[in-house]
């Protein structure tokens, strides 16, 4: 979703892709814990993938939420 950032058609737009790439982030981490938490995948795994998931949703929060607050 990030990608189609590059060609958004206004701020607006940019904003909604921008918060859908969060919204994903966000899912994909609820669904890592879930693999972790039911044994499907190690802690060690889990570990070496849950760092990088939530530096993306720190990142991609940075970006959304003071750009909602520029285009009031």
């Amino acid at each position: 979703m990030v990608k189609e950032v590059e060609h958004a058609q206004s701020k607006a737009d940019f904003i909604h892709k921008m918060s859908i790439a969060l919204k994903e982030a966000n899912e994909t981490e609820y669904w890592l814990m879930l693999l972790k938490d039911s044994d499907y995948r190690s802690q060690t795994s889990y570990n070496s993938i849950f760092p990088d998931i939530s530096e993306l949703i720190k990142l991609l929060a940075s970006i959304v939420k003071p750009s909602k607050k520029i285009n009031k």
